[in-house]
């Protein structure tokens, strides 16, 4: 930790207190500076808090999340804050870390309807038939035919064999479908390995996500399920206010960190000719009413979400910073949760389920399995939480026909509902009406009664295909304006809390050197890690790129097409392999 500075400390105002906002804050405070967070919601967190939710049997509310979260092994900032976060043992001295609320999971649910559901464990396999379980389990085993998975495989060792800049220019232009071909191959494939985890994890469409981002995500989850050094899932053993937000807000107000909830920025004020921010207005709530106060600091830290960035950026602060220029070519996703209240506990599984046939691409976590304190928030005749994910929004469901982004609140909860059913009950009855208590839908969903459709206050960034270029740096040119946020562009690249976290230290950095601050030491930035096994054949693909030149996997596509064919006869295979390959010249 570094020492609070001795010299006249500036004053940065840091509009958001989502996981971006208050690591900035963090940071910032730890170095000396004077901070004051502005939040738009009574609560902070952003997208990662958890609220009060529906009142349960004796009177104390239920917790509520706006989803599950979720921490695998590739998280380094958001943990490292986190370890760095004290939690007092009640009697004034701190003997733990905000990261000691981490627990890891032990297995991941993989629900069919159709076929056999498996459970796979998340433990590094220890004998060769764990080995092939798990390799069976992660390449969709009896799904998924043997030569599709194998061809699967070799796209990943054609990732793992890449440069960087191969990285950066061709697979950023790339869908991950047709980097997986996965309009070629079965419907197995195409819902284990082209969809899978990609999209009920982090809601990205594989047609129009880049395989910049998919693969490199994909290939640092597949490593959590084999290194003992890192975990390949980790959640949080309570309600995320409870055990991270409000012990982090508690110990940055001891730093000295000011905080104001309901004030919400409508304006960033930008002198054109000097080119710097002069000001900020922000409408606050007070006793029912609204006003709007005018805010000055030396340094602005802008950590709200892009879609309300993009609504703050006129003609005149564009003109100023054109990094922020291309904000509307940034693509949005909707990611919410819902939360069953149960009268028994159903854990379902050690870990995340992944209902690959559903609709609506759910996930979910049993909930009291991993919140130490349950009995503290079980509300009564409550004793179980299951804590629920939508990330696919414009299917129709199995109940109504109807997208999700259709619903109103309540056929979003009974189609959520049946669609668990049908996966979890096939053998006998895991959940039953019975059992459920109450329900609560993540509140940033709101159903619009005239246009008919659900409005959502807080989408969530995907990376799709050639917009990584639109995505400004922390530092924009405007010498006393930064950015933190899950858009802004960093090394982790996928809309998460890591990626916020990794954006507000490099935000911090600027700060640090507009500052001219040669006293406080700058914020550590982590890179992925990349399996030294294949850096020799990395440097090879390099001298390739450098040349013009494919990488060996390219041809992958085009054998399998001949391959294909070959069940039509060997003049079929051989044309359509010589086809191919013309038209990749």
């Amino acid at each position: 930790m570094t020492r609070p500075r001795e010299r006249e400390r500036a004053r940065v105002a840091v509009l958001g207190g989502g996981v971006a906002g208050l690591s900035a804050a963090h940071e910032l405070a730890e170095r000396g500076y004077e901070v004051t967070v502005y939040e738009r919601n009574e609560r902070f967190g952003g997208k990662a808090r958890s609220f009060p939710g529906p009142t349960g049997s004796d009177g104390r509310p239920l917790p509520a999340e706006h989803g599950f979260r979720f921490f695998p092994g590739f998280y380094r900032h958001v943990t490292d804050t986190m370890a760095r976060t004290p939690v007092p043992d009640g009697r004034g001295a701190p003997t733990r870390t905000v990261a000691d609320h981490l627990v890891s999971t032990e297995q991941m649910l993989q629900a069919v309807t159709d076929g056999d559901s498996r459970i796979m464990i998340t433990d590094r396999p220890r004998t060769l038939a764990e080995w092939r379980d798990r390799l069976g389990s992660l390449f969709a085993g009896p799904h998924v035919p043997p030569d599709e998975s194998a061809f699967f495989v070799d796209r990943l060792l054609t990732l793992l064999t890449s440069c960087e800049a191969r990285w950066d220019e061709e697979y950023e232009r790339t869908p991950w479908w047709e980097f997986v071909n996965a309009g070629a191959m079965s419907e197995g494939y195409q819902k284990f390995l082209g969809y899978g985890v990609t999209q009920s994890l982090v809601a990205m469409r594989p047609e129009v996500s880049s395989t910049r981002t998919i693969g490199r995500i994909y290939l640092q989850m597949i490593r959590g399920l084999f290194d003992d050094r890192v975990h390949a899932d980790r959640l949080l053993d309570g309600p995320t206010n409870d055990v991270w937000i409000d012990p982090w807000v508690d110990y940055l107000r001891d730093l000295g960190v000011t905080f104001h909830t309901n004030a919400t920025v409508t304006e960033l004020e930008c002198d054109c000719e000097r080119e710097r921010i002069t000001g900020v207005t922000l409408e606050r709530e007070r006793d029912g009413s609204e006003t709007e106060t005018r805010v000055e600091s030396d340094y602005y830290v802008l950590a709200v979400p892009v879609d309300i960035a993009r609504r703050l950026v006129t003609p005149e602060l564009e003109a100023a910073a054109p990094s922020l220029a291309d904000l509307d070519r940034i693509d949005t996703a909707w990611m919410n949760g819902l939360q069953f209240y149960l009268a028994e506990d159903v854990p379902t599984v050690r870990g995340h389920g992944v209902f690959y046939d559903s609709p609506w691409a759910l996930t979910s976590i049993s909930q009291r399995q991993f919140w130490s304190a349950f009995d503290r928030y079980g509300g009564g005749d409550v004793e179980g939480i299951l804590s629920v994910i939508v990330s696919e929004w414009d299917e129709p469901g199995i109940v109504y026909g109807k997208p999700a982004r259709e619903c109103t609140e309540a056929e979003l909860e009974t189609e959520v509902w049946e669609q668990l059913k049908r996966h979890l009950n096939r053998e006998e009855p895991v959940l039953t009406d019975d059992l459920l208590v109450d329900s609560f839908v993540d509140p940033a969903l709101a159903y619009d009664e005239e246009a008919g459709v659900l409005a959502n206050d807080e989408p969530l960034l995907i990376n799709t295909v050639g917009t990584r270029q639109y995505r400004p740096p922390a530092d924009t040119e405007i010498p006393n304006l930064v950015l933190a946020g899950d858009y802004v562009r960093t090394e982790t690249d996928l809309a998460s809390m890591e990626a916020a976290n990794e954006a507000a230290r490099r935000a911090v950095n600027a700060i640090l050197e507009r500052e001219g601050d040669t006293e406080a030491d700058r914020c550590q930035l982590w890179s992925f890690d990349q399996p030294r096994l294949f850096e020799p054949a990395r440097r090879h693909d390099e001298l390739n790129w450098r040349l013009g030149l494919p990488h060996p996997g390219a041809a992958s596509p085009v054998l399998w097409e001949g391959y294909r064919r070959l069940s039509d006869g060997p003049r079929a295979g051989l044309a359509a392999l010589t086809r191919g390959l013309s038209e990749r010249k």
